[in-house]
């Protein structure tokens, strides 16, 4: 049948399509969000990646919403993030919290409205969550352990009684706080001196900054520990800034840029923590607990050392 009327042709059109119908409900599979700190890091941006990844592998298992926030501190935006997500009634949110403490309130709020609620990452400080009678698991590395690996690699290349400095995250952030404890008992172990320990914010930046400041302060510096690759870039920066090529730098993340600089002798060491993986291994929990109704326990991920040699064998 011609339309003789286009405009009314268009209506009809429109009409037999239900514009002005809701929109079709959810097919069944579920919606989870996945929630970031900054897109700026390369780590979050892999993590990220692999996120799609493996969604675009399981598109019919469920649905995935990635959002992330302008930098690190912002903590205000990532609960506002998770209020949003509460608003469109998500059925799973996995996230890497900015703080520790800050995030338990709101995300409290969305577990008591169904929501599975998965923590990676920046692990949720524990008496803030028995305060609060809630219980979250925890999807993530050992950053302790890992923090020791790679200052015991580094403490092998010293003499004894060196001096070594760290440059750590946001002070609130448990996963910060770990690090710096892992490489503090792996300096005193090994009897170096750790003569300043500062935080860089988890940014290259402020690293650079924080860093210089210390080789200015300390000329008999040995190394210094970053809780991060982008700080370690920033210290790496430093060194070359103050002509000091002798001093070691090591980081925490594995990002590529980081493992050029391994190759090329400017950075001693890493740790990785397989980002690209972290928030697949969060999602499948998550998807474990939406389909068996149980509230698991924490579950641990693995971390490894990467240095020029592993870097070589894995080539």
């Amino acid at each position: 049948m011609k339309c003789l009327r286009p405009l009314l042709c268009v209506l009809a059109i429109l009409f037999v399509l239900g514009c002005d119908a809701p929109a079709p409900e959810n097919d069944g599979a579920p919606r989870v969000a996945l929630i970031m700190k900054s897109l700026a890091n390369e780590f979050f941006q892999t993590m990220e990646q692999g996120a799609r990844e493996y969604q675009a592998d399981n598109a019919e298992t469920f649905e995935l919403i990635v959002n992330g926030i302008p930098n690190e501190e912002d903590i205000g935006q990532q609960v506002s993030i998770v209020e949003q997500m509460i608003a469109q009634g998500v059925d799973a949110i996995v996230i890497a919290p900015a703080d520790s403490k800050a995030l338990v309130t709101v995300l409290q709020r969305a577990a008591e409205s169904g929501i599975v609620v998965v923590n990676i990452d920046n692990k949720l400080d524990a008496d803030v969550l028995k305060d609060r009678d809630v219980s979250i698991p925890f999807v993530g590395p050992d950053n302790k352990s890992g923090a020791r690996l790679a200052g015991d690699f580094l403490a092998s290349k010293l003499d004894k009684g060196a001096e070594v400095a760290i440059v750590g995250g946001i002070p609130t952030a448990f996963n910060a706080i770990q690090r710096r404890e892992g490489f503090e008992a792996s300096m005193n172990a090994a009897g170096m001196k750790t003569v300043s320990s500062q935080s860089g914010n988890w940014e290259m930046s402020k690293a650079h900054q924080v860093a210089g400041g210390i080789l200015s302060e300390h000329p008999k510096l040995a190394a210094i520990l970053c809780a991060n690759d982008s700080m370690a870039l920033g210290a790496v920066a430093a060194v070359r800034d103050a002509g000091r090529d002798d001093v070691h730098v090591v980081g925490y993340d594995n990002i590529s840029a980081v493992q050029d600089l391994i190759r090329e002798g400017k950075v001693l060491c890493t740790v990785d923590q397989y980002g690209d993986q972290l928030a697949v291994f969060g999602i499948q929990f998550a998807l474990e607990m939406l389909a068996s109704d149980a509230t698991p326990e924490d579950r641990a991920t693995s971390v490894d050392l990467v240095t020029a040699v592993t870097l070589a064998a894995a080539n």
